[in-house]
């Protein structure tokens, strides 16, 4: 199955396309990476192609080539910059994901990421790609859940028969079904893919022998949906994502979570708080420290005062 595209959406896709065949490539970096190389005096405005669409500057509609410039319009990605004369910005950012299949170019919001609804990617998703990869050997029926950009699914296309991409925002689910087409056009082969309103696992019907997902995991007040994980510790959505898709896997399925805990005392939050829930539901499992230590500043808020540090984290889980 191959979501159909609104008119947008497929000018998205020639976009990228027009992007990939002009040689473009991006990594994106942190939010707090771009917001100082954006601040320095030579990058106030776009002097190329990955100025526009990666580091996400103003520029002169003068830049872009023809085809560029015509599809960013027939998909109303291109609009004036507020205070900036003559100068116009892109409301979409492509970023690049090298795989040992290939290149794969994914849409999402642009910079900053301020809105609730805002589709971010970043560093987490060049991490949670490479832990989903070193962790799903092969999958017959794989649920991205919180897809996000589908980063997660897409980049296991190659060893999955069926993906199922599930997020409740609408905003993610319309970038997914344009990242599913860019997917597609790099790719020989591709699973049967569907794109669903889901939250959690509640809009998947079927069953899954295998279940990704790399939830929001921090305190954010301003409870954006790609930040804010709920509950105290920001947590909240992981261990109810590894509740219901330990509860639904079929036996010897596999739960693949990345996500972040605040350790405090030395001990893994999410892990103590998961135990009993692995336990009862899981054949077998471990835990993976993948960076000790991210998002410092937000050690400076009352949510994390008692936290020595927040750390990433991958779980694998083998259902009973």
């Amino acid at each position: 199955m191959t979501p159909k595209l609104d008119a947008r959406q497929t000018a998205l896709v020639e976009l990228g396309l027009a992007l990939r065949a002009a040689g473009y490539v991006f990594v994106t970096p942190t939010p707090e990476t771009h917001r100082r190389v954006n601040a320095r005096p030579p990058n106030l405005e776009a002097k190329t192609l990955r100025d526009v669409f990666g580091w996400n500057r103003p520029f002169r509609p003068s830049l872009l080539p023809e085809q560029v410039l015509e599809l960013g319009h027939r998909a109303g990605v291109l609009v004036r910059d507020v205070g900036h004369g003559e100068r116009w910005r892109s409301l979409v950012r492509y970023s690049t994901l090298a795989t040992p299949d290939g290149d794969l170019l994914f849409v999402h919001s642009e910079f900053p990421t301020e809105r609730n609804d805002s589709v971010f990617f970043g560093p987490d998703s060049y991490r949670f790609a490479a832990f989903v990869r070193s962790q799903v050997p092969r999958a017959r029926r794989l649920a991205d859940v919180g897809c996000g950009t589908g980063v997660g699914g897409l980049v296991l296309g190659a060893r999955v028969e069926e993906l199922i991409l599930g997020d409740v925002n609408a905003e993610a689910l319309r970038f997914a079904e344009v990242n599913v087409a860019l997917a597609r056009a790099a790719a020989a082969t591709a699973p049967a893919i569907s794109v669903v309103s889901s939250d959690v696992l509640g809009g998947i019907t079927g069953d899954l022998d295998a279940v990704i997902a790399n939830p929001p995991y921090l305190v954010d007040d301003s409870h954006r949906l790609y930040r804010d994980g709920g509950g105290p510790w920001g947590t909240a959505l992981a261990l109810r994502i590894a509740d219901e898709a330990l509860a639904r896997m079929a036996p010897g399925g596999r739960l693949v979570l990345y996500t972040g805990t605040p350790i405090v005392d030395g001990r893994n939050v999410l892990a103590d708080t998961l135990e009993t829930t692995l336990r009862r539901r899981a054949a077998s499992w471990q835990w993976h420290e993948l960076d000790p230590d991210v998002f410092g500043e937000e050690l400076e808020r009352r949510a994390y005062r008692n936290t020595d540090r927040l750390a990433v984290v991958g779980l694998t889980a083998i259902g009973r």
